[in-house]
């Protein structure tokens, strides 16, 4: 299979993108590959491109850009601000939400949130990695930690939020969404789920004053918070994001159609 890579340059016909150290390593010592090999590339922002490796020394090297394979695509514009979980979880968090689509990732700290210190870079990296894998053109990006006060008073004017009310008094999650008119489906989103210990009643008052806001229910059972973070975001995408459109041809179809593999 073709390598995958995700580079932070601008991707154009004839030029080059630089690889990072531990890319190369991948590249040489992991796989095996040599000068010329395949590859795919891409950056957020110019689409998925076919080049070559190109070693410049022993560990170093560029990837020489050939031609475009698909086109930047739109993708949802939805957020998950999350309490920050166990070492584990938190990275299985980074890893799945990425693959359903998420575009940012927010920890964010609440009254009785357990886990304080959280590793911006570790989750940067799963992110790319799980970029890389699943086929989407684009990494989330990831914040810093920021208290729940915090991130309400800056919270921007045109953002619907979704939050999962563990309390009871949220209305299911399926309904809630489905009853959305066109211009709420529309409009950028985050959805926000709370710590194990549940939000604090001054935080849910705070939450419920806030507009565009719609508290929703997971079930009828007692959910782990990353379960939650990743059922919550599957429901949204299910029936408001890109879960709505026509699924796109398989990745082996592409990647045979293009004599990638």
């Amino acid at each position: 299979m073709t390598p995958r890579l995700f580079v932070e340059d601008d991707l154009a016909a004839g030029g080059e993108a630089s690889l990072s150290d531990a890319q190369v390593h991948y590249l040489r010592q992991v796989l095996r590959r040599t000068d010329g090999a395949a590859l795919r590339l891409f950056n957020g922002r110019d689409g998925e491109w076919a080049g070559a490796f190109q070693g410049q020394g022993k560990k170093s090297g560029v990837a020489v850009i050939a031609e475009q394979l698909r086109e930047q695509d739109r993708e949802p514009d939805v957020w998950l601000c999350f309490a920050p979980v166990k070492k584990a979880r938190i990275d299985f968090v980074a890893e799945k939400a990425t693959e359903l689509g998420v575009a940012l990732l927010q920890p964010v700290l609440t009254q009785h949130t357990m886990v304080e210190r959280v590793n911006v870079e570790r989750l940067r990296a799963n992110a790319v990695e799980a970029a890389e894998q699943s086929e989407r053109l684009s990494v989330p990006q990831v914040r810093a930690p920021v208290s729940l006060a915090g991130l309400l008073s800056d919270w921007p004017g045109q953002r619907r939020l979704l939050m999962c009310d563990e309390t009871g008094h949220g209305e299911p999650i399926a309904r809630a969404l489905a009853g959305l008119d066109e211009n709420a489906k529309q409009a950028p989103w985050a959805i926000l789920v709370g710590p194990e210990g549940g939000f604090d009643r001054v935080e849910l008052e705070a939450l419920r004053r806030m507009k565009d806001v719609t508290a929703a229910g997971l079930g009828p059972r007692i959910l782990r918070a990353d379960t939650a973070a990743l059922a919550a975001l599957a429901c949204w995408q299910a029936l408001v994001g890109d879960w709505q459109r026509p699924t796109p041809r398989l990745a082996a179809d592409y990647r045979t159609s293009r004599g990638l593999v």
